[in-house]
């Protein structure tokens, strides 16, 4: 059975589907559909809950498994199966074959996949769930579609706005929709109900979307030194505050010794890219950056972190802007990075 990302709501209020399949690359749509399946099926007393990711090295004996063990409390259950690669593999494949066709009872499964191919869409897996589960594919929003996706948004939130100031906003999130819904319910934070005038959402948008900490952020992790410069001085005259900087900064570059740590001792990238709770567009800058930089050099950023956020708090001397500076410039210097092999 097939349904739109649209028929959802209205086909959750008429019944409770054993199983569910979440097709789809827009994240925020595929999370908030997600959700949605996991409120219900709580409310329906599906109480328990458990989650498997699948990599390279899932065991998928443990999802059978699990999938036929009653609960001691006997409580129903949810079983959340997330497969990011949208590729099973052949033990995978046979075991989602085995599993669609006894299907566990006093369970809602959820299988979230990206967009599959149409070779992929032609796998006996694949057809497999078409035919068992409730499919729900969820199509990109593309960049004349955005307008109007905005527009629908802030009706749900009470407000409305002229279609030049929904182009504007489409414009500035670049067909991102969590960046368009953070700024959508920035507006709704920051303003009543009613209709919005283009100064109004100018104003909110323009203050955030010019010059953003995680676009430094980004600038550090492809080693461009010219737009570092370019996005840290924007953000100084914007008055951002250096501790936010700091912070966002200094998580970076945690995260990036987690993944160079964790390469240098055989573990897949994927495994750790999860572990550091990295998402979407910046896995791969993430993971070129830690083959890049030795792992000496990012412990060493670390404590010039330490060292900036003691002059941003009165207890050393130093210009903060100058040492945010050479923190990440540290990071695009050729003398500094390491290739891993």
């Amino acid at each position: 059975m097939r349904i739109t990302l649209e028929q959802l709501p209205q086909h959750l209020q008429k019944q409770t589907a054993p199983f569910y399949t979440l097709l789809g690359n827009e994240l925020l749509l595929v999370l908030e559909a997600a959700d949605l399946i996991r409120i219900h099926a709580r409310q329906q007393g599906y109480t328990e809950r458990k989650l498997f990711t699948v990599d390279q090295h899932f065991d998928w004996s443990d999802l059978l498994n699990s999938g036929s063990n009653l609960s001691l409390f006997g409580d129903r259950k949810i079983l959340d199966i997330r497969i990011p690669s949208g590729k099973p593999g052949k033990e995978g494949g046979k075991a989602i074959e085995a599993y669609c066709n006894a299907l566990p009872p006093d369970t809602v499964t959820l299988i979230t996949l990206p967009w599959i191919d149409k070779q992929g869409r032609a796998t006996k897996w694949f057809k497999i769930l078409e035919n068992t589960s409730v499919l729900i594919p969820v199509y990109t929003i593309e960049h004349d579609q955005l307008p109007t996706w905005i527009g629908h948004r802030l009706a749900r939130q009470n407000q409305k706005t002229d279609s030049a100031t929904l182009q504007f906003l489409a414009d500035q999130v670049e067909g991102n929709l969590l960046a368009a819904h953070q700024e959508i319910q920035k507006l709704a934070l920051l303003y009543p109900s009613g209709n919005l005038t283009f100064d109004q959402v100018k104003d909110v948008v323009l203050n955030v979307a010019r010059y953003d900490v995680y676009q430094l952020s980004d600038a550090m992790l492809s080693a461009n030194a010219t737009r570092y410069t370019r996005i840290l001085t924007g953000l100084q005259g914007e008055g951002t505050a250096p501790l936010l900087i700091l912070a966002t900064l200094t998580e970076q570059i945690r995260q990036l010794i987690i993944i160079r740590t964790g390469l240098d001792s055989g573990h897949s990238p994927a495994q750790l890219l999860q572990t550091a709770r990295i998402w979407g567009d910046r896995q791969k800058s993430t993971i070129s950056a830690a083959r890049r930089i030795s792992l000496q050099s990012l412990t060493q950023g670390l404590s010039a972190a330490a060292i900036i956020d003691r002059i941003i708090k009165g207890v050393a001397k130093g210009d903060v802007w100058d040492e945010l500076l050479q923190l990440g410039l540290r990071f695009t210097q050729p003398s500094n990075h390491s290739q891993l092999s």
